[in-house]
């Protein structure tokens, strides 16, 4: 038997395009020999399709693409996910299911049992766990198909019913196909590789898994499709942040040692740079956009942002606003200057100097007798926001966020200020990231000034102002955060591995403090195990100080 993993990025409820895409995948597998052609989870209507599953008419749309995609599957299999309604009506209206077709007809439906509701997943909100599991008969083998979570084994949750893989690890199934959709992190990888792994081995069989790519939003998928062999060895790991297509010999994956080639493993960095353009590429391609537009400050924040989104968009795509203010450096300038000479970007200069000023003449009266602080400093921040707003309304631009983690973790920036935006661009990337990034960005010639990674970091809102003015050394904060925030760590915890109790305690009281403004932020791509935004979900009013 050959076997075809289809690793395809997919448009959310985009039938057509989804559609299509599987039909070309499916004529493109069985022209290379394959007699069955696996796509990922939920590949009909994309994932994840969230609350338009409580329309009807979604679910339809649904059934009408599987029955298209069954027409076209001729003298070759595939199996393609999809929701399918509960004819039983006993709990959830849905199932999230899987369609085994061969000649024009679903032959087998199989249904997923563990539904995950952590971070940033929710689908028992949606559909009804599977009691029931039969493997599948297709040319003299049985297969046991799972999706995503049902290779996991998470026996520990009381909405999971039984473990799948135990029930059909009964009828002695020859390979084990596993349909995902698995959302990228740095630390992904490795953990899926070891999963998928041991469940080789534990069931002493192969295991073909294959993962979607591309970007929904927020929530980023890599690819990297595998098959192990019975022994838990990898035979074959697909590409990373790009459609692939790959047809694999059952024989050859049972009986012949290091038979596929397999890339060299990415560094966290790398997977983050990448991730970070395919999250850019496809939200604007997504929502139907081509330009972004960002206020470039000569700080490596903006610099990082307006290099991803040039080589995501195309520099020609990309217009840089420099806003100098009377507290703005000669370097900032010209450090911004060099990048958009570097890069190739759009430029314009719109100094907001005088806008300040008629802000502070116009409040005046009301604010007379009180010293400068921050009050002033979040005006020009807040000019700045508008202008870019300006932009993007008269020329069709969308406005790209450049906050990272450990300035949305503590609340250091400004609402309707720097904190606007459509995408958060790095915001799953602390602090002492984003210098990695610009250095790898860097690693063949220099885009990101020299400069701006050197230089101290500064919002230069007021006289002679540096982060570190407000904030502990980034190194130190981030190791914090990390802790607090991916880690899941109390200040008690914290403290005992030998950070300072004092600061411990006042870094996590700004994140709690900061709830209020990360509910206004906008969506933020995914890189990291534990994101703001939908992934973590904390009380605004919450008294308990962690």
């Amino acid at each position: 038997m050959k076997i075809a993993l289809a690793q395809l990025n997919y448009h959310i409820g985009n039938f057509e395009n989804n559609t299509n895409k599987i039909v070309e995948h499916i004529q493109l597998a069985k022209s290379k020999g394959a007699d069955l052609v696996v796509f990922a989870e939920l590949a009909v209507c994309g994932y994840p399709p969230r609350d338009y599953l409580e329309f009807d008419e979604f679910i339809a749309l649904c059934e009408d693409a599987a029955q298209k995609i069954a027409k076209s599957c001729m003298d070759i299999a595939c199996i393609i996910g999809l929701p399918v309604k509960n004819d039983i009506l006993d709990g959830k209206d849905l199932f999230n299911a899987a369609y085994f077709i061969e000649n024009g007809k679903v032959k087998a439906v199989t249904k997923k049992a563990l539904l995950p509701t952590y971070d940033v997943f929710d689908e028992y909100r949606y559909f009804e766990p599977a009691s029931s599991f039969s493997c599948i008969d297709f040319k003299g083998k049985k297969i046991a198909l799972t999706i995503c979570e049902d290779l996991w084994n998470i026996n520990d949750n009381p909405l999971y019913v039984s473990n799948p893989m135990d029930e059909l690890i009964k009828e002695q199934p020859d390979l084990m196909i596993n349909i995902a959709a698995s959302p990228f992190s740095y630390t992904h990888d490795d953990e899926r590789i070891k999963v998928l792994a041991d469940n080789a081995k534990k069931y002493n069989l192969p295991v073909f898994y294959v993962n979607q790519v591309g970007a929904q939003t927020e929530i980023i998928f890599d690819g990297g499709s595998l098959v192990f062999d019975a022994d838990g060895a990898m035979k074959a790991e697909m590409k990373y942040f790009e459609e692939d297509l790959q047809v694999f010999d059952l024989n050859e994956v049972e009986n012949v040692k290091n038979k596929y080639p397999q890339p060299e493993r990415l560094t966290d960095i790398e997977q983050i740079h990448d991730a970070l353009i395919l999250g850019i590429k496809d939200y604007f391609e997504k929502s139907g956009f081509k330009r972004a537009v960002l206020g470039l400050s000569g700080g490596i924040d903006s610099a990082v942002v307006c290099a991803l989104a040039c080589r995501a968009l195309g520099a020609e795509n990309v217009m840089s606003v420099l806003m100098p203010s009377k507290f703005s450096s000669d370097h900032s300038i010209q450090d911004a200057l060099d990048l958009v000479k570097n890069i190739g970007c759009q430029h314009e200069i719109i100094a907001i100097k005088e806008v300040a000023e008629a802000f502070d003449h116009i409040l005046a009266p009301a604010f007379e007798g009180l010293p400068f602080n921050l009050t002033e400093e979040n005006i020009q921040a807040r000019i700045r926001g508008v202008i870019n707003m300006a932009m993007s309304n008269k020329f069709g631009y969308i406005l790209l966020n450049t906050s990272n983690k450990s300035e949305c973790a503590v609340g250091y920036g400004t609402l309707y200020g720097d904190m606007c935006g459509a995408i958060g661009v790095i915001g799953d990337v602390y602090k002492t990231q984003v210098f990695e990034l610009a250095r790898y960005i860097n690693k063949e010639k220099e885009i990101i000034p020299v400069n701006t990674i050197v230089k101290p970091p500064s919002a230069e809102l007021r006289p002679d102002q540096k982060d570190s003015d407000s904030l502990p050394d980034y190194d130190t904060l981030d190791r914090i955060l990390y802790q607090h925030i991916e880690r899941k760590k109390g200040s008690k915890a914290i403290i005992e591995q030998g950070f300072d109790e004092e600061l411990v305690k006042k870094i996590i009281k700004m994140v709690n403090v900061a709830e209020f403004k990360r509910y206004q932020t906008p969506p933020i791509l995914r890189v990291s195990p534990k994101a703001f935004g939908m992934g973590r979900r904390m009380p605004i009013v919450g008294k308990h100080q962690i």
